[in-house]
């Protein structure tokens, strides 16, 4: 993968490494203490367990809060503390890598529509040592309210890649189909005699390793043909985030063609004019951001909306709920139709009906829509077509058991906010899995400004297994 996640893997094992800063001063004073103990040591040689004990913050991860801590000292007090950490790049310690990715560098940041807004602040997209609201600046741009667009994110981390000199690391356009153990044995001579020949090779670290993971998949060439691949490496790293696959609700008539399970497929159907303010509404199912952005687009375009969810509007688990009005306006604006424009009662939002409490039964040929509300009452209507957007699950079909053997609960299916991959909260090493690594929301880490922290962690594994590190 080759999203956020990825991109600061690599740039961490590329040989940049954080020290503490000479005569830097964190508003934390038993971290600044630690800090002080062995300046001249680099964060990434350091006990990461002890350094990050005692903190507190919006993860669960220990060293997601300690790079994020580090990076921006007091940004939830809304503070403007510089990082703590000063960047040297040390190319001997670099680690020999392959980022493995579908689109250009920034991952699922490339499917979102563009203008969206974040919903984190915008300094809290960047990535190590190149603040996003410096290189917003150079594009003579502000941020609307501390949030950027999706395409200013995008654009960022392609950027990032580039001034980085990250390039030479990164494949794009490939499809990995397998990732499996095997034996080093098993492997053809002849191809570890062409692995060694090439110096940075990843063999030279280590040709002793027992077992290896094969990696096979295809590169799709400009011309669009499928051109195959196998990797042999000693350690994978599992980046690939959760926007693969939307969840499906699983009721009748759900894969006729009106219904869909992306976004963009409502922007589609405007750009083609197959939907407008003459039309039957649009069904919009599902009570978090994504639904709530479609809601915004369809407002903003005039396409009158039935929006159907089961929670109740006043559900403390319900995100609006959770966010402060006054930076995310929009969002608020939506929870306000949701609460003031029920069927039963008329509000003052035109094209908008709220159907909380309710649940989709079916669909019909005819695009006839029948839903039930929390009495087993039945209501139906009549639609233009139906977004279902209620959440998504990451696509793992390239590991055995669709990776579901490494989840914390291995009878379910891996999801990133109920049953994440179970790993190593100091190293992201799988617990079930050793030289194979997970980052991200596979990890149960959902926000960019946090997933930094395990591609931290991994990187000092990595490290301390390649017997870079100094003594």
């Amino acid at each position: 993968g080759n999203g956020p996640s990825g991109i600061c893997l690599s740039y961490l094992l590329s040989g940049y490494t954080p020290y503490f800063k000479r005569h830097a001063l964190h508003p934390h004073p038993i971290l600044q203490r630690k800090l002080e103990e062995a300046p001249e040591v680099s964060v990434l040689d350091q006990d990461l367990e002890y350094l990050s004990e005692g903190l507190e913050g919006r993860s669960h991860s220990p060293v997601a809060l300690l790079f994020d801590t580090l990076q921006r000292p007091d940004t939830d007090f809304d503070g403007t503390a510089e990082s703590v950490l000063s960047w040297w790049h040390e190319p001997d310690r670099a680690i020999p890598h392959l980022v493995l990715g579908r689109n250009a560098p920034g991952g699922a940041w490339h499917s979102i529509e563009g203008s969206m807004f974040t919903l984190s602040k915008g300094e809290w997209m960047g990535l190590p040592d190149l603040p996003f609201k410096e290189w917003l600046k150079q594009k003579k741009r502000g941020l609307k309210n501390n949030r950027a667009t999706a395409e200013d994110i995008a654009q960022y981390y392609q950027h990032y890649v580039v001034k980085k000199g990250l390039q030479k690391n990164f494949r794009c356009g490939t499809v990995v189909t397998s990732v499996r153990k095997v034996s080093a044995e098993s492997i053809s001579n002849h191809t570890q005699k062409d692995l060694q020949e090439d110096s940075d090779s990843i063999w030279s670290s280590n040709e002793k390793s027992a077992e290896v993971f094969q990696v096979d998949g295809f590169f799709k060439t400009m011309e669009g043909v499928k051109e195959p691949f196998s990797i042999y490496a000693e350690n994978v790293v599992l980046a690939t985030g959760t926007y693969d696959n939307p969840t499906w609700l699983g009721v009748k008539g759900e894969n006729l063609s009106y219904v869909h399970h992306q976004l963009s497929a409502l922007e589609e159907a405007v750009k083609n004019n197959s939907v407008g303010i003459m039309t039957d509404p649009v069904l919009i199912v599902g009570a978090g951001l994504t639904a709530a952005d479609a809601i915004l687009f369809a407002h903003h375009c005039n396409i009158p909306v039935i929006h159907v969810f089961r929670r109740r509007v006043t559900d403390p688990g319900l995100i609006f709920n959770q966010l402060p009005k006054t930076m995310y306006p929009e969002y608020h604006k939506v929870h306000q139709m949701m609460k003031e424009q029920t069927a039963a009662c008329a509000g003052p939002y035109e094209h908008y009906i709220s159907l909380p409490e309710h649940h989709v039964l079916s669909f019909g040929k005819d695009k006839k829509c029948i839903f039930q509300d929390k009495n087993g009452c039945q209501k139906a209507y009549k639609i233009s077509m139906a977004l279902v957007l209620t959440g998504s699950n990451p696509n793992l079909s390239f590991l055995p058991n669709n990776g579901t053997d490494l989840a914390l609960d291995s009878e379910q299916p891996v999801n990133p906010k109920r049953n994440p991959i179970d790993v190593d909260p100091f190293t992201y090493e799988c617990t079930q899995e050793k030289g194979l690594y997970a980052l991200g929301p596979l990890a149960g880490d959902n926000f960019v400004r946090f997933v930094q922290g395990g591609a931290l962690a991994a990187a000092s594994s990595l490290l301390k297994k390649a017997n870079k590190n100094p003594p």
